[in-house]
């Protein structure tokens, strides 16, 4: 039986998320990251931790079949390669920063002047778009230290919280693109990987579903529930269980997490009480 083989960073930052979705997904990993492949008991798949760098052109070239990698490599990498999944984790951004003395927030800053990135195709598209020529210096790793070696007047890099830079008086000023960790697929998918590939992004987007909504519970005034079930969305129709003090039943739905507040709020003004917020592991619908 074919298995599908699935690529993820053996180091860094998608690493750990990487692994958890796997096991949020019930495939369950035999070893650490030191070996190159890993087999899987319990799911027809190889997982194979390989240098970030290398993972789109392993996609590429079909040797794995999918692969957990960020959006920004692949814009970087400029690989034709499909992405068939946003995941929701590892957000980040590339973004250009300067000294903190440098008042302008202005890419024209960057005119005639020296960068330093580790993203050159993502920084030369951005600039030939604002009509900006600068001296471009790739680099791999501690490109933040560039402006204060004097190897640089800003720099073009990676940035989650803005720590690393505020620590070398560094400070963002444009984002050049948003980033998360995708699925991403090889162009040269056999029909019966295909169907392996389906089962998995099953898994994932149940994982996915939970993880952006909640259970919820209340007791609601029998003449209310039809204005309270309205207020409830998420599910086809929510669960109403009769209550032992007359006249009040509890109904049990799903709210979505970026709408939580709002929807208590309404739930409140149209008659819920007692009302109750449990986690959802998985979701399928």
């Amino acid at each position: 039986m074919s298995k599908l083989k699935i690529a993820i960073q053996k180091s860094g930052r998608l690493y750990e998320d990487s692994l958890q979705l796997l096991k949020d997904c019930g495939i369950l990993v035999n070893n650490g990251k030191e070996q190159l492949k890993v087999s899987v008991d319990n799911f027809p798949m190889e997982i194979m931790y390989l240098r970030n760098s290398d993972i789109p052109q392993y996609l590429e070239d079909g040797v794995v079949d999918v692969a957990i990698v960020g959006e920004n490599l692949l814009i970087e990498k400029q690989k034709n390669i499909p992405i068939i999944q946003k995941l929701g984790f590892s957000k980040c951004r590339v973004s250009l920063a300067v000294p903190k003395e440098v008042e302008s927030d202005d890419p024209t800053y960057f005119q005639g002047k020296k960068v330093a990135t580790s993203y050159p195709n993502t920084l030369r598209n951005f600039l030939e778009k604002e009509n900006i020529v600068s001296d471009i210096h790739v680099i791999s790793g501690s490109v933040e230290i560039a402006p204060n070696i004097g190897l640089a007047d800003g720099i073009c890099d990676i940035v989650s919280s803005g720590s690393t830079l505020f620590k070398n008086g560094l400070r963002e000023t444009v984002t050049l693109l948003k980033s998360e960790a995708v699925l991403a697929q090889t162009p040269r998918l056999s029909p019966e990987k295909e169907i392996i590939l389906e089962k998995f992004l099953f898994r994932i987007k149940a994982v996915l579903k939970a993880k952006k909504s909640k259970y919820i519970l209340m007791n609601v005034p029998n003449h209310k529930i039809e204005k309270v079930a309205g207020v409830l969305p998420v599910l086809k129709s929510p669960t109403v269980i009769p209550l032992a003090e007359e006249g009040w039943s509890s109904i049990h739905s799903v709210i979505e997490e970026e709408r939580f507040w709002e929807v208590i709020d309404e739930l409140k003004e149209n008659g819920a009480q007692d009302i109750l917020i449990i986690p959802i592991d998985k979701m399928v619908i």
